[in-house]
This record gives C-alpha cells, sequence and structure tokens, in this order.
C-alpha cells in the first residue's frame, strides 16, 4: 500500500509539472501571436477526378501484370496528347475553346444546434465567388434535425445558390429528416440512397418538470417574468393550462412554418399528406414526391468523372495553441451545466 501512495504521489507531481509546462508553453505562443493577424481558418480544395484516379492507378499497379499496366499508360499517354493536339487545332481554326463543367462538393453533418453552419457558410461564400450557371454544386446532407433558428439559416445559405441560378443537388445517403429536410428541399434536385431515410416534417419539444417533486419537500421555487407569455412552460415551477395552450399553439405555429417552407420548394408534394411527421425510405420517398430518384452520391459523382471537373470545398478552422492544449475554458463539466442552464431557461422547438 505504502508503494502504490508513493506511486500516485509521483504520478500527481508528473501531471503537475507536464500541464504547467504546457500552459507556459500556451501563454508563449499566445504572446508572440499577439500582434498577428488572427485567421480563424482556411478553405481547401481537392481534386476528386485526381483522388479517383490514383486510388484506379494504385489498384491496376497490383492487380494487372507488368506488361498489360505498361501498355495500359503508353495508351493513356498516347490518347491524352491525342486529344491536346486536336483541342490546339481546333483553337486555331477558331473554334470556341471547350470549358468542362465544374462541380462543387461540400459537405454538411447535422447536430440538434447545427453546428456545421459556421464552416457551411463559408464554403459557399468562396463557391459562390467562381461559380457560374454552368457548373453545379452537389451538397451531401446527413441531419436528422435540430433547432428551428440553426437550421432555418442553414436552408438559408443553401438558398444562395438557388438565388445565383446555379444547379444545386442534395445527396442523402443516411438521413435527412425534419430540419434535415428543411435544408434538402430547397435543392434543384434530391437524391437519396435506397435505405436513406427522409422526412419527419413535424415540430417537437419537450421538458422534464419536478414541480410536485420539490412541492413534497417543501422546496419553493420562484419564477418572475413581465409579460404574459414569457416563460410558458418551465422545468421547476407549475405550469398551468393555459401555459400548456400557448405553447401548443407556437409549436402549431412553427409546424405551419415550416410545411410553408416545404410546400414554397416542393410544390407538386401533397404537404397534407407529407408533413405528419412521419419518416420514409428512399423509393418510398420517391413515390411521395420527397426526392427525385435514389442513388448514393458515390454514383452520381463518379457518373460524371469523364465530363466534369468535381472539387471537394472544405473550410478548415485553425486552432490556436492555447485551444489545442485545451484552453479553450469549456471543460466537460462546464458543458454539462450550460445544458441544464439552458434546460431551465425553457423548452425550445426542434425541426
Amino acid at each position: 500500500m505504502e508503494f502504490l501512495s508513493e506511486y500516485g504521489l509521483f504520478l500527481a507531481k508528473a501531471l503537475t509539472v507536464v500541464i504547467a509546462v504546457a500552459l507556459v508553453v500556451a501563454i508563449i505562443a499566445s504572446l508572440g501571436q499577439k500582434d498577428k493577424k488572427h485567421e480563424k481558418g482556411h478553405i481547401e480544395v481537392v481534386s476528386f477526378n485526381e483522388t479517383i484516379a490514383n486510388m484506379s492507378n494504385a489498384l491496376a499497379d497490383v492487380v494487372e501484370s507488368g506488361d498489360t499496366r505498361k501498355a495500359a499508360l503508353k495508351a493513356e499517354k498516347k490518347s491524352h496528347k491525342e486529344e491536346q493536339k486536336a483541342e490546339k487545332k481546333a483553337l486555331k481554326n477558331g473554334a470556341d475553346p471547350v470549358v468542362k463543367k465544374r462541380v462543387f462538393v461540400l459537405d454538411f453533418h447535422g447536430d440538434l444546434r447545427a453546428s456545421a453552419v459556421a464552416s457551411f457558410r463559408e464554403e459557399i461564400t468562396a463557391v459562390l465567388a467562381h461559380a457560374s450557371s454552368n457548373d453545379e454544386v452537389v451538397v451531401r446532407l446527413e441531419s436528422g434535425g435540430g433547432m428551428v433558428p440553426s437550421y432555418g439559416l442553414a436552408a438559408s445559405q443553401l438558398d444562395r445558390i438557388k438565388k445565383k441560378s446555379i444547379p444545386l443537388t442534395v445527396c442523402i445517403d443516411k438521413v435527412a429528416a425534419s430540419g434535415g429536410y428543411m435544408m434538402a428541399c430547397v435543392a434543384n434536385q434530391i437524391l437519396a440512397a435506397p435505405f436513406a431515410v427522409i422526412g419527419s416534417i413535424g415540430v417537437v419539444a419537450q421538458i422534464p418538470n419536478v414541480h410536485r417533486l420539490l412541492k413534497k419537500h417543501d422546496v419553493d421555487v420562484e419564477l418572475m417574468t413581465a409579460g404574459k407569455y414569457k416563460r410558458t412552460l418551465t422545468m421547476l415551477g407549475e405550469n398551468t393550462d393555459e401555459g400548456r395552450e400557448k405553447f401548443r399553439e407556437e409549436l402549431e405555429d412553427t409546424h405551419e412554418l415550416f410545411k410553408s417552407f416545404v410546400g414554397d420548394h416542393r410544390p407538386d408534394l401533397d404537404i397534407e399528406e407529407i408533413a405528419t411527421g412521419e419518416v420514409w425510405y428512399g423509393a418510398p420517398a420517391v413515390k411521395k414526391g420527397l426526392v427525385d430518384d435514389t442513388q448514393t452520391s458515390d454514383e452520381y459523382l463518379t457518373d460524371q468523372l469523364d465530363n466534369a471537373d468535381i472539387y471537394t470545398v472544405t473550410y478548415a478552422h485553425k486552432k490556436s495553441l492555447p485551444e489545442k492544449f485545451g484552453l479553450a475554458l469549456e471543460s466537460s463539466s462546464d458543458r454539462f451545466l450550460m445544458r441544464w442552464v439552458r434546460r431551465l431557461m425553457g423548452p425550445a422547438p426542434l425541426v
């Protein structure tokens, strides 16, 4: 036991030294960068065509015999040279240069707060600076929905693309439900994998109430508000039928707004039939008109490799050294407390 005690004390001291060194390094780095221009992040662009070509070549190097592989590479180079010669000759004879369609691929993985919208808006801004109506934006979307304002903002970002008359395709490989479908419906074309989950056009909100438990133990909760409906339902106080009815009314208003938004972007939908909160898989969703076709994003993009230059666009956040050392001042306990603070402030409707 004495050995374990001494060993534990040694580990504690060692950990203290490591943390102290990390703090010093982080502070020095922070001071050193104080006068530098703060860069939040940067755009990263990767050629999808090159990525697929490299993968194909790597496989061919292994599965094809040496002579066959050499012959294939020789034929490929010859074909490429002939294409270049033909293009130069056409330009010399006054023909218009061949402009390949460009496809810009963005990814959106949504959580309850649609926190990915911070990067998403930067990616869209970068694409809009270069894309034209001859190009296309493809969004690989995955989300089960979340907070109404957050997903409303995400959907508005997609609408920026539509307003520039740039074709927009949303590909759903797993799920685009509720707030996720609110985003998807903005697109000119929606494609879904056969077993992707689509729909859930509804609104939900819930909050636990421990008023009776507190009352049983003689605990009073004083809630002060200014405004008749400032707080309709609470977690700790006594909820009233009037408050419940008002909250239901607010949920219905939000649902009507959601239905109207979907109906405006997919006018051929029978909105009353599908706005029940139900979900459908890919093929049934096509029959309902929620999506246009069943196809995975991989299939859709690889089918365009020969006729388009495809680029994946990502906004990468630049983390400062203090953040890397965990000095973002948000520990797990802070996050836990913040969740409960939000709950005490009242329920927020989710789509």
